[in-house]
């Protein structure tokens, strides 16, 4: 399942059923789980741990040193999950010294063509980037968020569980869970009221959250008193906890 004319280290561990296409290029520190397809003209270096079942198409470059110039060739790390999509000219760098070490990318993300993600993120599960979308380094995105093409994410911002910001969007503060945004900057146009109903949010959880929106965006409220309401509510509905979390680690500030 190895083309012969793919470089693979010897070192490398490629699990049963890997297929590796032609003038591909596998690294000595890869791992590359069972099931999972690397096209032609692909480069993975570094220290890549690469899960199951990902599909990654021709010219994609995983794994490469970060873009950064305090960089020093530590060993550090870019973990990938099971059942990506991961389409041309993806590049995904390895974490640096400073942060956590490690860039990491969780299962079922749909990477659209030339999206880069930067050094130290952390990407969730079920996200959708399209192309040319780009992070910065140190960005967390939460589960299910979609990013439209072009929009480009400064290092450190936090894209919130189930938002959704449109394309070329510059974004450079922290957008809160289940929020649609759209704009340079940024700015704030109410819930994914479809894409909760999509993912089974009941009615009343959804009336729920559009009461936080407002709260946060509608009411002339301080962030704080903001807060202090959903606080408040969430022991009626959990879904606001993902709110709650959120606020306990922003620190740029959100989109207004």
């Amino acid at each position: 399942m190895i083309h012969e004319t793919a470089i693979v280290h010897p070192s490398a561990k490629i699990a049963e059923g890997v297929e590796i296409g032609p003038y591909s290029v596998i690294g000595e520190h890869v791992e590359i789980g069972e099931g999972s397809v690397v096209a032609s003209h692909v480069v993975i270096k570094g220290h890549t741990r690469i899960g199951r079942e990902n599909r990654i198409f021709q010219f994609a470059s995983l794994g490469e040193i970060p873009q950064d110039k305090k960089y020093a060739g530590e060993p550090t790390r870019l973990e990938i999950g099971d059942r990506n999509m991961i389409r041309e000219y993806c590049n995904f760098n390895i974490g640096t010294a400073q942060d956590a070490g490690v860039t990491r990318i969780g299962n079922d993300n749909w990477f659209m063509a030339s999206v880069h993600i930067g050094h130290d993120c952390q990407v969730g599960n079920n996200t959708i980037m399209a192309n040319n979308v780009t992070l910065g380094g140190h960005v967390h995105v939460g589960d299910f968020a979609i990013l439209g093409g072009m929009a480009a994410v400064h290092q450190f911002c936090i894209i919130g569980a189930h938002c959704m910001a449109g394309g070329g969007s510059i974004i450079t503060q922290d957008i809160p869970p289940f929020v649609i945004s759209n704009g340079s900057p940024c700015t704030p146009h109410g819930i994914n009221s479809e894409g909760l109903k999509r993912r089974g949010y009941s009615s009343e959880a959804i009336m729920a959250i559009k009461r936080a929106y407002k709260a946060i965006y509608r009411q002339n409220l301080s962030l704080e008193e903001a807060k202090a309401s959903i606080s408040a509510a969430v022991g009626g509905v959990p879904e606001l906890q993902l709110l709650l979390d959120f606020f306990a680690v922003s620190t740029r500030g959100i989109i207004r």
